[in-house]
């Protein structure tokens, strides 16, 4: 006859599934395995002295286990039904994210072990790992944009509480940049537009952080360049729905001038005088002293201005969007006395 000395585990949820470990003797061509007079899911003989079986489901409450061999019926022992514990879902932190779904979440609630399933929105989760009775880390999968709910699932119960949501936001995107130049050195106002901007956590020009910025609006973020290297840097927001598309800002180099080409003219002005230097594309203002001097760009080298009426010898200058150039002199001859 055999006969049965433990069961690991002695307890299980009354929807079945539980996989029982029997030990005892005699348990060598083993034909039936029951739990209260209900044949086992299924069973495998392991040993003569080892049998594993799928408790059915049962009524919660106590179930005698047996197990037929070919001598005759085992001893019971005794294996314990109780109905599922419902799983309660209480936080999901963080509680938004991009709609393309990765976000890792961390679940928290009650009555989470044996959680089979988490679903966000219905949508199964890209994965999931149950840490403890309290707490699942879930990766989010992919969805449109709106409150999904989450719930977990586990064998005969699913989890409470639907009102508990992650929100799925459509990423940000930038549409135009105001201004979308400046100098090396930083300090410009940038007005960035586009939509997605609610909540946003970051701007950064070509990977570094903006020196300051303020969203005023689902549309609209101001923010104050912060310095970089000459040359093309991409603007993204960091919104919670992920980082934006990108726009090009152009950090200019300040102007340099080498030289003034005629160095003199007539106190009356109207002299064309060629400046040549670098970094001279956009230049937007040439002064001779205080004084402007209408003016044409030929090349990021030459620029030929007009000298304007002036007196002594002055400073001539020229500004860009990346600053003011440091001064070469220009002297103004006066006209000889009669």
């Amino acid at each position: 006859m055999p006969t049965l000395t433990s069961l690991n585990p002695a307890v299980g949820s009354t929807v079945g599934g539980t996989v029982v470990t029997i030990t005892g003797t005699g348990l060598t061509g083993s034909s039936a395995v029951t739990f209260g007079g209900i044949p086992a899911t299924s069973f495998t003989v392991i040993s003569a002295t080892q049998v594993t079986a799928t408790a059915p489901a049962h009524a919660a409450g106590n179930a005698l286990v047996t197990v037929t061999g070919p001598t005759g019926v085992s001893n019971p022992l005794n294996f314990v039904y109780q109905a599922p514990v419902t799983p309660v879902v209480t936080t999901v932190s963080p509680s938004s994210g991009p709609t393309p779904g990765g976000t890792v979440v961390t679940i928290t609630g009650t009555g989470f072990t044996g959680v089979t399933a988490v679903t966000f929105g219905g949508a199964p989760a890209a994965s999931f790992t149950v840490n403890s009775a309290t707490q699942i880390t879930a990766t989010t999968p992919v969805h449109a944009a709106g409150a999904a709910p989450v719930v977990v699932t586990k064998p005969g119960a699913n989890s409470s509480n639907a009102d508990v949501a992650f929100f799925y936001v459509n990423s940000a995107a930038i549409t135009s940049l105001t201004p979308d130049q400046g100098p090396t050195s930083g300090g410009t106002v940038v007005t960035i537009t586009g939509t997605g901007f609610t909540g946003a956590s970051a701007v950064s020009f070509g990977g570094t952080p903006a020196t300051a910025f303020t969203v005023n609006s689902d549309s609209q973020i101001t923010a104050t360049a912060p310095a970089h290297a000459a040359g093309t840097a991409q603007v993204v927001v960091t919104a919670p729905g992920g980082p934006s598309s990108a726009a090009d800002y152009l950090y200019i180099a300040a102007p340099v001038i080498t030289s003034v080409v005629p160095d003199e003219g007539p106190a009356t002005g109207g002299t064309s005088v060629t400046i040549s230097g670098s970094g001279l594309t956009f230049t937007s203002a040439v002064s001779f002293g205080v004084n402007p001097a209408p003016f044409t760009v030929l090349s990021p080298t030459q620029v030929v201005a007009t000298a304007p009426a002036g007196a002594g010898t002055v400073q001539v200058t020229l500004t860009t969007p990346g600053g003011t150039s440091s001064g070469l002199p220009y002297n103004y001859i006066p006209a000889p006395e009669i």
